[in-house]
């Protein structure tokens, strides 16, 4: 018997009157599922549109990731085209401890070539892939009774969701991050519910059927690490990754271990092998930067209720008519849950440790940019159509059994409520959406290009090596090569004297601490300046050439260490021929 349909208890065949009334409407809740995945395809279709376009300027979403991320998280993919390696000794290299979205970038990059359209498209159908997953895990686990708007309502507010939009077209982490994850439910489920025969180990490994199984875990055990490899925050989503494997294996402990320490033993075989063979020997330092440069709390004793505070109320990033309907959605799930000691609907408690996970991570890091939300948006969003569909069911069986005036009008009160609220949010998201669309912006497009021909211009044996803090990204837009001002494993000063760059952007000044590496090595000489985004600290991208005025690595401040550097390195960034010119 099929572990989904054991759980969520779905209505027999039978000729009560409450079931002859839902056999009436089967079919025209299928014709609007229909119309609802039209929709949501239609939306997920203008995410392909202007890909090049930037994060749309004076929105309520001022994040950071918008000027560096996505040139950040790729750069070994970006690298290793553009010159030859994908590892900068001293810079930031980020991919050390995260790289499987810039191997997943590299593969599609060895077809289409580095491009931000590349970059932003695969992030894209990213974004389609958990649409689709989302639509599965929701029918297989809380849509498998006839009639239910569910996996469509779900799929189609996500696609038309303007929060989505800006941030699922960003080739950033969160979007894989988030595919995982439902990919890991989803094989926790069908792992879970997989038969295994045999009461010993020894019986289990000869019978063949178990091969089947078997896989199914060993599934399991590679998306764990690959989360963790993705974005280290993962580990915050595991509890819900193991509460449905829990539940797939219908609340059996054997049968939950069986498949529980075969994931466990592959996952930790996959990352400690990673760490061994490749980190450990080879990139520690980086490695261990990574954690150092995130090692950091905003949250104290004096600031816990006002960083809570923040933490909840910065939640209608979503969209506030949605992020309430998610509250009141959570509050009733848990009631449910509680009064059925949590094996009411499984994938609500996983959705639950998924939110709660990633909610307490986000409080506690007190970095509280809207791009994190993204992780909690699909939870939130899904936990709402299950809720929704929840209180709709109850609603027309009361209606259908008849009984008191209150028993039967709140439940249709509430249904009637809750659906015109939900496609309000839809509508009044799916305008913003299209808003977007029709209007798009290419100030910082056009800045980088700005940048590429000042360097491309610029006297002739000078180093087209850029520093800059948006050198990433714009390396990702124009092939333009760069490290980073700002992080690095080694200090600024060392990786001047290491890489000696030629040109110097900044965002509307130069930090002291900038300035104070740069002096003893480099006259700025201010070429020009580009207006590029609507943050009131970086707007202005100022560019500088620098012009060597004294040996790197002596002078200023005493004596520097010496590094480390292969010879291949060895300036080698600085002198890599010019890309082919883009298209502005």
């Amino acid at each position: 018997m099929n572990s989904a349909s054991t759980l969520t208890e779905p209505v027999r065949e039978t000729r009560s009157p409450s079931v002859a009334k839902r056999v009436e409407i089967v079919r025209p809740v299928r014709v609007i599922e229909l119309g609802l995945l039209l929709v949501a395809a239609v939306f997920f279709a203008l995410h392909f549109v202007h890909l090049r376009a930037d994060f749309p300027n004076h929105s309520i979403w001022m994040d950071w990731a918008k000027y560096t991320d996505e040139g950040w998280y790729g750069d070994a993919a970006i690298r290793h085209f553009q010159l030859g390696h994908w590892y900068v000794p001293g810079d930031f290299n980020p991919a050390v401890a995260l790289p499987v979205w810039p191997l997943i970038e590299a593969a599609v990059f060895r077809v289409t070539g580095v491009s931000l359209a590349a970059a932003r498209a695969l992030t894209v159908t990213v974004f389609g892939l958990c649409l689709m997953c989302g639509y599965a895990l929701i029918r297989r686990w809380a849509g498998s009774r006839q009639g239910t708007l569910a996996p469509a309502i779900a799929v189609t507010l996500l696609a038309a969701s303007p929060f989505c939009f800006v941030f699922m077209r960003m080739a950033i982490l969160e979007p894989l991050l988030i595919l995982l994850t439902l990919a890991a439910l989803l094989t926790a489920s069908v792992a879970g519910a997989a038969e295994w025969s045999g009461d010993s180990l020894r019986a289990i490994l000869r019978d063949r059927r178990n091969l089947r199984s078997g896989a199914w875990a060993v599934a399991l055990g590679l998306l764990l690490p690959a989360m963790v490899l993705t974005k280290t925050t993962a580990v915050f989503l595991f509890p819900a990754v193991f509460w449905m494997l829990w539940a797939g294996s219908r609340y059996r402990r054997g049968q939950f271990l069986r498949v529980a320490v075969v994931a466990g033993v592959v996952g930790a075989a996959v990352w400690g092998g990673y760490y061994g063979l490749v980190v450990r020997p080879h990139y520690l330092v980086d490695y261990r930067y990574l954690f150092t440069a995130n090692a950091y709390t905003g949250i104290t004793r004096t600031t816990f209720w006002s960083v809570l505070y923040d933490a909840f109320t910065d939640g209608t990033w979503i969209g506030t008519t949605l992020y309430g309907l998610a509250l009141a959605s959570i509050f009733g799930t848990v009631v449910v849950l509680c009064r059925r000691r949590f094996r009411a609907c499984p994938l609500s408690a996983s959705l639950l440790l998924w939110i709660f996970g990633y909610g307490a991570f986000l409080a506690y890091h007190d970095n509280l940019q809207p791009r994190y939300y993204l992780v909690l948006a699909v939870p939130l969003t899904m936990l709402v159509a299950i809720a929704f569909d929840a209180v709709l069911d109850r609603a027309m069986n009361t209606a259908a059994r008849g009984g008191s005036l209150p028993g039967v009008w709140l439940p249709r009160a509430t249904a009637v409520i809750g659906g015109a609220a939900l496609i309000f949010a839809a509508v009044r998201g799916g305008r913003q959406t299209v808003g977007f669309v029709r209007h798009p912006e290419y100030t910082f497009l056009s800045a980088a290009n700005w940048v590429r021909d000042e360097v491309n211009q610029g006297p002739a044996g000078h180093s087209r090596l850029l520093l800059a803090v948006s050198g990433s990204d714009i390396s990702l837009i124009t092939g333009v090569p760069s490290i980073c001002d700002s992080f690095g494993s080694a200090t600024l000063f060392d990786r001047l004297a290491m890489y000696k760059p030629g040109w110097f952007a900044t965002w509307d000044f130069v930090d002291d601490d900038k300035m104070e590496a740069l002096a003893p090595m480099y006259r700025l000489v201010r070429v020009g300046a580009y207006p590029a985004y609507d943050d009131p600290e970086r707007n202005l991208l100022i560019l500088y050439r620098l012009d060597l005025v004294g040996v790197p690595g002596h002078g200023g401040r005493g004596r520097r260490r010496s590094l480390s550097v292969q010879r291949r390195f060895r300036s080698a960034i600085g002198e890599q021929p010019s890309p082919v010119q883009l298209k502005h």
